[in-house]
């Protein structure tokens, strides 16, 4: 309003103006009367055409604005949108970062490349070429007593791994999910002679309902999180619970409570092992986690009932009790720094730890089951020098309590190992980097081999 006042004011100075300039000159040019006429009309001309000018720049502003308030919404729109994408990455059970989507599923996939050169040397007699004992360590399979071999170097890429995961939309107050892994580690028909074929192996296979899993996955006894960086596939094997396999399991916050499947491995007199297959009651394990922005920790009990029958060695049927408890974490020391340890201890835990360096039970004159105890730990410091370089320094033991008038000598008494790396990542998918480990077996009879390993890796994970 005020603008149009000015534009009206202007106006009527100009008409002013108009008419003081032209007095002068009346004489010459007719009568005042007519001269005002003339002067008038072309003021008016001149309003008319200045109200014109003025009636464009209205339309032209209201079009700029509704422009202005159309791209405005717009990107409101966009942004609502973004924000909604975000939360869906951010919901893993609802929402895969990656995959593709077929009908009301999204399927995803994850998984690495990773390449091994290995060149080792055992102090205690040869491996055999295309043992699984050359691609990582097995602490029980360590030789003893024998020859020493030369360094023995060997290529693989069997590591490399594939994860294919599902998430059904069932719904707001649901979450249906599922995972299928796998490698190629420890199968056969593979050979280094012409074309170092490998067959797959199924890792895990399980699915989740809202806070239940069925299937094939990690033991709820283990604590997957506290495992060091390592170039070997476990690397503080000796001190470590390792096992995957069926179950069912219950996980509510930071409780998780699993029925899983039962295995009895027994020592036999002669030091050999034996699996009965005749289970009958799961393992039960109980766990509880607890974390923070200081790391998290991990304590774990599992109490399992071992069986054999009287096909197994004809001495009748026994069973017997097996209990364990495992406190395992990853503690941040400082903004690069962190920790990782684990301890466990128990009596018939045998294949649950160090890839079944014992076994879970020795079979007495009688024919009864005599579960063994075992303590286990290790212990992982790892430093971050830089955006692209890592190190990790870890150790960890095993020593079970064998009752040797059961087991003979030969069976494992003690093992341990010590590693330290250097890993680089040129780039954040990409790991490359060596690592030196030193490792021993120790039998209840006194005789001992140790393993000496250098590992040069380089992994893609995607």
């Amino acid at each position: 309003m005020a603008q149009r006042a000015a534009k009206r004011t202007a106006k009527v100075l100009l008409l002013a103006g108009t008419c003081l300039a032209a007095a002068p000159a009346s004489a010459q040019d007719g009568t005042v009367e007519e001269r005002l006429d003339r002067l008038e009309a072309l003021v008016m001309q001149l309003v008319d055409r200045m109200d014109a000018q003025q009636g464009q720049m209205d339309s032209q502003q209201a079009e700029t604005l509704a422009a202005t308030q159309q791209a405005l919404a717009e990107t409101r729109a966009l942004q609502t949108r973004q924000a909604e994408l975000a939360a869906q990455i951010d919901e893993p059970k609802k929402q895969e970062d990656k995959g593709f989507r077929v009908g009301n599923t999204t399927i995803s996939y994850a998984g690495y490349v990773k390449f091994d050169a290995i060149s080792q040397r055992t102090s205690g007699g040869q491996v055999a070429g295309g043992s699984i004992v050359r691609d990582f360590l097995i602490p029980g399979a360590i030789p003893v007593g024998g020859q020493a071999s030369a360094w023995d170097t060997d290529f693989n890429a069997r590591q490399s791994r594939l994860i294919f995961k599902t998430a059904t939309d069932v719904g707001a107050e649901h979450t249906l999910n599922s995972q299928i892994e796998l490698d190629f580690m420890v199968t056969p028909n593979g050979d280094e002679r012409i074309s170092n074929s490998y067959q797959p192996r199924l890792r895990q296979a399980f699915i989740t309902y809202d806070n239940w899993l069925f299937g094939q996955a990690w033991s709820t006894f283990q604590n997957v999180g506290a495992l060091p960086d390592s170039l070997d596939f476990i690397g503080t094997t000796p001190g470590t619970v390792f096992v995957r396999q069926p179950m069912i399991r219950y996980t509510k916050d930071g409780l998780m409570l699993a029925a899983e499947q039962p295995e009895t491995t027994v020592t036999t007199p002669t030091g050999a092992r034996v699996l009965g297959g005749d289970d009958t009651v799961p393992d039960f394990v109980a766990r509880y986690n607890w974390s923070g922005d200081w790391g998290s920790v991990t304590a774990a009990g599992i109490f399992r009932t071992l069986r054999i029958t009287d096909n197994d060695f004809g001495t009748g049927n026994d069973s017997a009790f097996g209990y364990g408890l495992s406190l395992s974490g990853k503690i941040a020391v400082s903004e690069r720094d962190d920790f990782r340890f684990m301890g466990t201890v128990g009596d018939g835990l045998g294949r649950y730890i160090g890839l079944n360096i014992v076994n879970d039970a020795a079979l007495d004159a009688s024919g009864n089951l005599d579960p063994i105890f075992t303590y286990s730990g290790f212990a992982a410091f790892r430093h971050i020098w830089s955006d692209q370089f890592r190190s990790t320094l870890a150790g960890s033991y095993f020593k079970a309590d064998n009752p040797v008038a059961l087991t003979t000598g030969g069976v494992t008494d003690e093992s341990w190992n010590v590693f330290a790396n250097l890993i680089y990542s040129p780039v954040r998918p990409v790991d490359i980097g060596i690592e030196y480990m030193y490792a021993k077996r120790i039998l209840e009879n006194g005789l001992s081999g140790n393993l000496q390993k250098v590992q040069v890796s380089a992994k893609y994970s995607f």
